[in-house]
């Protein structure tokens, strides 16, 4: 699936900016790339593996972001989901030099867009400073944070 320009019909934001296109076609990534951004410079990965990444990568539906003029890839989002009750998205990521063009929205809306037509009631995120992005496609606190426990493991 390639993604040119957002889905109409759907909650405000989530726009592709014209020159840029979305894909699901895993022979697309650059995984020395992806890997790269999040071991390095993505405040929730840093110092992981290449072999964790690339166990990750093959458990998810990956969304890359690349430029349509020379193909370049310029962000990544990846979600995990049974494709009927439930999808975590995660790694979402946009190149420092393309940030600020509504490229990180557009990745969140890509995968709450591609995750539609399956009837997954639940999406969720975590993020710790783009709470503005993700709200602008529909995300919202959770109603009843009580509810949910995690198990972290050291």
């Amino acid at each position: 699936m390639t993604i040119t320009q957002a889905s109409a019909g759907r909650p405000q934001g989530g726009d592709l900016p014209d020159g840029y296109e979305i894909s699901t076609d895993p022979a697309r990534l650059d995984v020395d790339l992806i890997h790269r951004w999040l071991s390095q410079d993505a405040y929730w990965a840093l110092g992981r593996s290449r072999e964790k990444q690339d166990l990750a990568v093959a458990g998810s539906i990956n969304f890359g972001l690349y430029e349509r003029a020379d193909g370049a890839q310029v962000g990544y989002a990846r979600v995990i989901t049974d494709r009927a009750t439930f999808a975590w998205l995660c790694d979402v990521y946009v190149a420092p030099a393309a940030r600020g063009r509504g490229l990180g929205t557009a990745l969140a809306a890509a995968v709450r867009d591609h995750l539609a037509p399956f009837g997954v009631p639940r999406i969720l995120l975590a993020t710790e400073d783009a709470h503005a992005v993700y709200a602008r496609v529909g995300f919202a606190p959770l109603l009843k944070p009580e509810r949910w426990m995690a198990h972290l493991t050291p």
